[in-house]
């Protein structure tokens, strides 16, 4: 019962260019402020965490002009496309990290194949957690710690809050690793008995996309060992634990991203090995075939010369004589063929 009285029920994305801003009242729990008390809070009312939506104009203007962010933070924190890194701006941490995209749950079916990764940009420092996401994108890592605040089970502190941010972020990549992997087990039983220009075309997929998450997995394990060795003095003990448990992790994701993509550079040999070899077995039978008709060829060519001196023309049996020296030299060929293993 008691834990039923501290339950809160966020409403998210009521507000425009908000998806929620609440205060962590130090005890696992939230309490929703709304725009309204973004604009008045101060650092003095507790922990704030507001989730903003960084390609809406109402977020952009609150960052730039209302957040109290230096210039230079504020533009980062808007920026469009960029790398993971974190940049210590004085008792605070400019963060950059991404995350795995996925579908609102409704259309979760839908995009299930579409998954990306996004960039998540974030400010925290001892008094709050800024962070923003584009609208169109979904980070199942925020979803879960609000559900975690209103059972009372979430973060106390912006440095616990961080911690948990980026083990999740990291938690969300097993599944798509995961699902990479089975995919490549499925190419490789394909390569010898699917159609080639589909295995191709799956191939080159797979090996883009890994391309893609090692460019910015491993910035993202360079920024979160920075995090990690950050002095700030909101960064407890046990915050860098968690951070160094999360590091592993990473480390492991990486390790069998390479894998997976090791195993695609070696199914493109595979493939490309099988489709050399079907292109020779073809030329061979085409070969075996002209050798086969050459003799006939031969032979008709002789006989259908249109002039004087060719042998059986009022032979009645002459006819038949070729059809029999045809055949015998084909059976002939045949077997020389399949003695020098062309058929």
């Amino acid at each position: 019962m008691e834990i039923e009285s501290r339950k809160v029920h966020l409403s998210y994305g009521a507000e425009p260019g908000i998806r929620f801003a609440v205060l962590l009242d130090g005890n696992g729990s939230c309490r929703e402020i709304g725009a309204a008390g973004l604009q008045s809070w101060k650092p003095t009312d507790g922990i704030l965490w507001v989730h903003l939506e960084r390609d809406h104009n109402a977020a952009a203007a609150w960052v730039a002009h209302n957040g109290g962010f230096d210039p230079l933070v504020a533009d980062a924190l808007l920026e469009d496309e960029s790398r993971p890194r974190v940049e210590p701006v004085d008792d605070g941490l400019l963060i950059i990290l991404r995350g795995v995209c996925a579908a609102p749950p409704d259309d979760a079916e839908e995009a299930a194949e579409d998954l990306d990764l996004v960039p998540l940009h974030a400010w925290v420092d001892e008094n709050r957690v800024v962070t923003l996401r584009d609208s169109g994108h979904y980070i199942t890592a925020l979803r879960d710690i609000r559900q975690a605040l209103e059972k009372g089970k979430g973060p106390k502190r912006t440095g616990e809050l961080l911690a948990l941010v980026s083990d999740k972020l990291v938690r969300d990549l097993e599944p798509v690793l995961d699902q990479m992997d089975e995919e490549v087990d499925e190419l490789d039983e394909l390569i010898f008995h699917g159609e080639a220009a589909e295995v191709r075309e799956r191939l080159k997929l797979l090996r883009r996309r890994a391309v893609q998450l090692r460019r910015y997995l491993s910035p993202q394990r360079d920024a979160l060992n920075r995090i990690e060795h950050d002095d700030a003095p909101w960064l407890a003990e046990r915050d860098k634990l968690r951070m160094r448990e999360v590091i592993d992790k990473l480390m492991r994701c990486i390790e069998y991203l390479d894998a997976i993509r090791d195993r695609t550079g070696i199914l493109h040999d595979d493939l490309s090995t099988v489709i050399s070899e079907r292109i020779a077995r073809n030329s061979n039978r085409l070969a075996a075939l002209a050798a086969l008709l050459l003799p006939p060829s031969v032979v008709a060519g002789l006989f259908g010369m249109n002039v004087g001196g060719i042998p059986g023309v009022n032979d009645t049996w002459a006819f038949v004589i070729i059809v029999i020296l045809v055949a015998v030299t084909s059976i002939v060929t045949l077997y020389i063929l399949k003695r020098i293993n062309w058929l």
